[in-house]
């Protein structure tokens, strides 16, 4: 799933590619992936693309004083052409949720939602204001907003009596960090994903607010510039835990283990944030003993 950093840069991605383009055609294969009917998406062709931006996970393109808002979920992705094509896609047939094409100064341009596998939950919306949007509405502070200080966070956790993993990846608490940062996060401050949130001391705290900023920042810094094609093997080539059950931790050589839930599973080093205690594997707090 794309997170905070691949979002971040796919929005300024789109922003230099589509700014001042006219949005000519949009197609979408399924209507399942349309949340909104008025206004209807038909109403931005014709109009140009006067910017794009991020809100958490979510991209809102602009164009003509509407806004095209899209949330890829756990499978979608975005593919990106110079040379987009004329044909006409069948309605619910493959990966393609929408089709949208632009004319632009330099030639067309276009741009595919794509979504694997059959659990279908891209979702696009055609708004008058993002904040129509109930996602973006519900969203908690965006970690590089002003006001998200050392204070402000340890508030937040002060008043959950959640596991610290939840916490972080809760949209309407903490907009843009999912699983796969999470990870990492709670890595690079060495917590235990299943501490308490309000039990955390404010050493903790401060460790992982440092850990969220320098996470992030650096994934953010690596997407930068980065084509949408590129993205997905950048955000997995400087995973230290997620995703690497069974290699070593490059901090201090334990194997990084691996607790699975229904539809995740969150990777961790029992080192570096478990004092060495092995997590159940099962959804619960408890360490086996």
């Amino acid at each position: 799933m794309p997170e905070l950093p691949e979002v971040a840069a796919l929005a300024d991605f789109l922003d230099q590619h589509l700014r001042g383009a006219v949005l000519a055609k949009i197609q979408p294969v399924s209507f399942a992936v349309l949340k909104t009917a008025d206004p209807p998406y038909s109403a931005l062709e014709g109009r140009a693309v006067t910017g794009v931006s991020r809100f958490g996970k979510f991209v809102s393109m602009e164009a003509g004083g509407l806004f095209f808002v899209f949330h890829l979920a756990r499978a979608g992705w975005l593919r990106f052409t110079d040379a987009p094509t004329d044909t006409q896609l069948r309605m619910g047939k493959g990966h393609i949720a929408a089709r949208l094409t632009f004319s632009g100064a330099s030639g067309p341009v276009g741009m595919d939602l794509t979504e694997a596998g059959t659990k279908k939950s891209l979702a696009i919306y055609v708004v008058r204001d993002p904040h129509d949007v109930p996602g973006i509405a519900a969203l908690g502070p965006d970690p590089f907003s002003p006001g998200f200080d050392v204070d402000t966070f340890a508030a937040i956790l002060a008043s959950s009596s959640q596991q610290i993993k939840g916490v972080l990846r809760s949209q309407g608490v903490i907009a843009g960090i999912g699983n796969a940062y999470s990870d990492e996060i709670l890595h690079a401050a060495r917590t235990s994903p299943f501490a308490i949130a309000k039990s955390l001391d404010p050493a903790e705290v401060q460790r992982l607010y440092d850990a969220i900023h320098s996470i992030l920042g650096t994934a953010m810094e690596e997407a930068t510039g980065k084509p949408p094609n590129e993205l997905k093997d950048t955000k997995r080539s400087h995973m230290r835990v997620h995703g690497r059950t069974g290699e070593a931790c490059p901090v201090c050589g334990d194997t990084v283990r691996e607790v699975s839930f229904a539809d995740s599973a969150l990777q961790y080093c029992p080192t570096c944030q478990t004092k060495g205690k092995i997590l159940a594997d099962r959804r619960t707090s408890r360490f086996l003993k």
